[in-house]
Formats: C-alpha cells, sequence, structure tokens
C-alpha cells in the first residue's frame, strides 16, 4: 500500500485570555495539521508550530512521501530526515517532520483497525496526567480558579509558570498550595528563567511549600547548571527539562551529563512518534523517569506504552483546542487519561466544522 494524498492545513486559535511564563508571552496558538491517505484510509497528525512548519511540510510530503510504501515507516523517517540536511536537524524542520510521522503511525494503526497503543505495545492501560497552566499573566484569582478546579476534578498533580517576577514567585506559589490543599503534588515552571543562584536560592523556599517538581529553573541547554541545581536540589524535587529536544542525541547528553531527574520530550518537536520513541528508549537504558510535553492527545498512546512513562502534561490551552478540534478526545478521569481502545489510531477524527473558523491557510 502506497501514500496516495496529503494534505496540511494551518489552524490559529487564540487563548481565552492572555498566557505567559518566565521567558515569553503569547495570545494565540497555532496548530499545523497533516493528513496523510493511502490504503482506504487516512490518517491525522499535528504538531504545535509556525505556519512556515507548513510550508515546508508540503515540499517533504511531495518530495518524499507521495507513492511510499506505507509500511517502510522508519525509511520514511530517515529519508525526511536525510532531506533536512542542509536545511538544519531542529527547530522547524524537525517539527514538519513530526507532524508527518504522527500522520503515518495514526494510518498504520487504521490500516490495522487497531489503537495505536495496541500497535506500540500496552505497558498500562492508562497515564496520569498533572494539570498545566497557571501562568504569569494570571490573577491570584484565575490562578486559584485553575488550580482549585484541577484539584475538584481529581487530579492529583498541577503546575504553574514562575520566572517572570522572581521576587514575587514565592508568594504565588504559595498561594497555588492554598488552592490545592496538602494532598496535590506541586510543580513549578521557569522556562529557564532564572540565573544559577536564583535558582538554587528558589529551590529551597518552593521546597517549603513542598513542591515536587522545579521544571526548567535555567536554559535547557546550560547542562552543568542543570546538573548543579539537580545535585543541590532538596530532597523529594525533580529537576526536568528536555521539551525542546528535537533529536535522540540531544536526550542523550542530557541523560549522560545527568543534568535532570526525569527528561521529557515532545512528540510535536522531536521527530514524531518515532522519535518520542527513541526518547523512551533513552530513558529506559539511563534508568531515568519520562514525561510527555503538551499535546496531551497526540501523547496518550505512546505514554501508554513507554516503560519509563510516568506522566503527561495536560497543558491547558493545547487541551482547550483538542477539545475543541477532536472527536475521541478523552477527558481524564480522577487525574487518569486512558486510550478509547474501540477507536483505531489516535482516536481521534476532526470536527471540519468546528475547525473551520480557524484555518488560516
Amino acid at each position: 500500500m502506497k501514500v496516495s494524498a496529503s494534505t496540511v492545513r494551518v489552524f490559529t486559535v487564540p487563548t481565552d485570555a492572555p498566557e505567559a511564563d518566565g521567558t515569553f508571552e503569547w495570545t494565540s496558538t497555532t496548530m499545523v495539521l497533516v493528513e496523510i491517505s493511502g490504503g482506504g484510509q487516512k490518517g491525522l497528525g499535528y504538531t504545535y508550530a509556525d505556519k512556515a512548519t507548513a510550508v515546508l511540510a508540503e515540499s517533504l510530503l511531495k518530495e518524499v512521501v507521495h507513492g511510499q510504501d506505507l509500511f517502510s515507516h522508519m525509511q520514511i523517517w530517515l529519508a525526511l530526515a536525510r532531506r533536512i540536511r542542509n536545511l538544519g536537524e531542529t527547530g522547524i524542520a524537525r517539527m514538519a517532520i513530526s507532524a508527518i510521522d504522527n500522520a503515518l503511525w495514526d494510518l498504520r494503526a487504521k490500516l490495522m483497525d487497531c489503537p495505536l497503543v495496541h500497535l506500540l505495545g500496552s505497558a498500562r492501560a492508562g497515564i496520569h496526567v498533572y494539570g498545566s497552566g497557571g501562568f504569569t499573566s494570571y490573577s491570584d484569582q484565575q490562578l486559584t480558579h485553575q488550580l482549585s478546579g484541577w484539584a475538584q476534578d481529581g487530579f492529583t498533580m498541577v503546575k504553574i509558570k514562575v520566572g517572570t517576577n522572581p521576587e514575587d514567585d514565592p508568594r504565588r506559589v504559595q498561594l497555588a498550595r492554598q488552592a490545592i490543599g496538602d494532598s496535590v503534588q506541586l510543580f513549578v515552571d521557569a522556562n529557564g528563567a532564572y540565573s544559577l543562584a536564583q535558582a538554587l536560592r528558589l529551590a529551597e523556599d518552593f521546597a517549603q511549600r513542598d513542591v515536587r517538581w522545579f521544571e526548567e529553573p535555567l536554559s535547557s541547554d546550560n547542562l552543568g547548571g542543570l546538573r548543579l541545581v539537580r545535585e543541590r536540589a532538596p530532597t523529594g524535587m525533580d529537576i526536568a527539562a528536555g521539551e525542546y529536544g528535537y533529536t535522540a542525541w540531544y536526550f542523550q547528553r542530557m541523560l549522560q551529563e545527568s543534568a535532570v531527574s526525569v527528561l521529557q520530550a515532545d512528540a510535536t518537536r522531536c521527530g514524531g512518534i518515532t522519535g518520542f520513541l527513541n526518547a523512551a528508549a533513552l530513558c529506559w537504558a539511563a534508568d531515568t523517569p519520562l514525561s510527555s510535553h503538551c499535546a496531551p492527545s497526540l501523547h496518550m498512546h505512546v505514554c501508554c506504552s513507554a516503560a519509563r512513562a510516568v506522566h503527561m502534561e495536560f497543558f491547558h490551552d493545547h487541551a482547550r483546542i483538542e477539545r475543541l478540534f477532536f472527536d475521541g478526545f478523552r477527558e481524564p478521569k480522577r487525574g487518569v487519561m486512558s486510550p478509547d481502545l474501540s477507536r483505531p489510531g489516535f482516536g481521534l477524527e476532526l470536527k471540519e466544522q468546528d475547525a473551520a473558523q480557524y484555518q488560516v491557510n
């Protein structure tokens, strides 16, 4: 069976409120959606990226993917990787490959009439998620409302953004702790906003509020600094990073440097489900927990398959878009997302009419 056709569409969805983290502000999110046809079925995959990613994805599909054997998946993936050599193997180029690879996995599972988790090989029936939002642009009331809502829905972990105003972060963390009570784990994410001195000082302060996860206290490229924060972090506090990893060797360096106690990977950036499986294999070899970054609907099946996966990020903005765009979106139950085993592939079907108003190409 051959790849017979493909489409690439771009959707931009305004946020429901201004959002910001320690280093960036945004008011909309863009999804690049790839659909690939073959064997009488259609697979979908996506990435959260810029419109430029769609332009490259269209080119790669026509030049590399069309006419290829649908079950020569790794051959296609390697050809795509070679094709972007002179463009740079990270960033937009890898995100374009990610969307294509995700669509190929969905299509293969649909051709076999099975959920993707069964094609990959299930390790668990469901995967815990942590509610992720708490943007630094939120008012105290917005922060409290969001976090307490997740706690009431049975989430056992929530995360807030920090770093825009480091001096105010201890107060915001305390507000978050009050909103969720003592039984819910509290995570923080600085998005690389702190200096080494700030990160070390605030780790001690956050520990007083029982913060269990400190994500990107420094830039993900500062592996020596991350290792130092990890070595000095209070007992029971994980240091996490990896969401900006595009290649297996990026993840390998991070693990070899002992820079993190939990590795993050994102199948919308790291080469799709194939790239995520590479990260999962490295985590297995390094005996290191793995967590997915954003795009919960895309990661649910692979995280139920990856042996070292411990939880997924239920990112507010992406969950809202995926709920809006897809039939088959799986709401967490008591903080756990589980695949619908009656639906093939990712279990998702685009709601054309609902998505159409946001299409920009």
